[in-house]
């Protein structure tokens, strides 16, 4: 469904890089990342969550590597991996040699922390020399020293400032394969910094509001200001940091994608609040419809309404719809007309399988088209 003109966002024109086969930037997708948690020396634990990221939709995926362990276990990490590997270097050059020569597919590392001129010349060509991408990642809480002494406080300035300094170094050596963030916990800074950088600069810029806080405070701060900025047209990565699983980031993130109209992935919900007039148990039926249709991939559309009031406008702007009645008995609603009734018994089964049905058909629909199309 094309988007209404009162709807549209025009995304900021930015050049394009590649995050191993992943585009980022230009016309591509805005892509969801997320961070693994688990030590990634321990390459079993490291590659099991992955693999729930994945599951997820993770498009790129961060690993720490603070020590050689980490690097020593990255090659194993990148190979059993099916999106790209980030990893992430902290202040040691060296892990970054270590990293690229590992297969990781971008390096998240600000060159001006690691050292010397030859420091980030080594860098770079370590870079180079393997395909790598790179991530400078500004950060109010770890703004350098003569930044804050010069602005007396972390501020959009100084974390853009910050942020050029650090493109400086690598466009010295002829390095333009990078996408930058400028994050901060607090809202307003950090969507005042993207603002400001994206007027400065035409790489990919990732997004974040960084130390969020937990599932439920970090998923509002972030829609907030992840939202706002991609309401402007600015972003062509996120990342949700929440003190939660990272398959949660992915979650939140594609969930911020689809509440703009950007991105379509899996079942959306539409549901509503529940009150005393509600035929059946919203909430309820909502939490496990959730998360039995996490393994559906195909867009497409759910509305689950307690009673009548909105039920039925609801129901015809979605692929499916149940709505609530008298004495247990619901009305179905397929692409937006009723068709048929069911009891409580069973319900969330039904819903169920119908929404696994249909993405069965508008899959099935989208490879005849595709083969037509040869």
């Amino acid at each position: 469904m094309s988007l209404r003109p009162w709807r549209d966002i025009t995304r900021r024109k930015s050049r394009q890089i590649m995050v191993g086969k992943v585009p980022v930037g230009g016309d591509a997708p805005i892509t969801v990342q997320t961070m693994t948690n688990t030590l990634t020396s321990d390459a079993k634990a490291t590659i099991e969550q992955i693999r729930r990221c994945e599951e997820a939709g993770a498009d790129i995926i961060r690993v720490s590597c603070p020590d050689v362990e980490s690097t020593a276990a990255l090659k194993e990490i990148v190979r059993a991996s099916r999106v790209p590997i980030v990893a992430d270097i902290h202040f040691h050059y060296k892990r970054a040699l270590e990293a690229a020569d590992a297969g990781a597919a971008c390096l998240r590392i600000n060159p001006g922390n690691i050292g010397s001129a030859d420091r980030v010349r080594e860098v770079v060509n370590a870079a180079k020399a393997n395909g790598c991408a790179i991530r400078i990642g500004v950060n109010a809480g770890s703004l350098e020293k003569d930044l804050l002494e010069k602005y007396g406080e972390p501020c959009p300035e100084a974390l853009v400032e910050s942020a050029l300094d650090h493109i400086r170094l690598l466009e010295d050596h002829d390095f333009r394969e990078y996408k930058v963030a400028v994050k901060a916990s607090d809202i307003f800074l950090a969507v005042a910094a993207y603002q400001q950088l994206a007027e400065a600069v035409d790489c990919p810029l990732h997004l974040g509001i960084t130390e969020a806080g937990g599932f439920v405070g970090g998923t509002v701060k972030s829609a907030i200001g992840i939202g706002s900025l991609l309401w402007y047209g600015i972003g062509d990565t996120l990342r949700v940091s929440l003190s939660a699983e990272p398959e949660e980031e992915v979650r939140v993130g594609f969930e911020i994608l689809k509440g703009l109209g950007l991105r379509h992935r899996g079942v959306r919900v539409v549901s509503c609040p529940s009150c005393a007039r509600q035929g059946f148990n919203v909430i309820k039926t909502v939490e496990a419809l959730e998360q039995r249709l996490q393994h559906i991939r195909t867009p497409l559309s759910l509305s689950v309404l307690g009673c009548v009031v909105n039920g039925p406008g609801e129901a015809r702007e979605t692929d499916i719809g149940i709505t609530g009645g008298g004495a247990g008995k619901h009305m179905v609603y397929l692409s937006g007309v009723t068709d048929h009734h069911i009891n409580d018994e069973n319900m969330v089964d039904h819903i169920v399988s119908l929404v696994e049905k249909k993405a069965a058909e508008i899959e099935a629909a989208a490879e005849a088209q595709a083969v037509a199309a040869e």
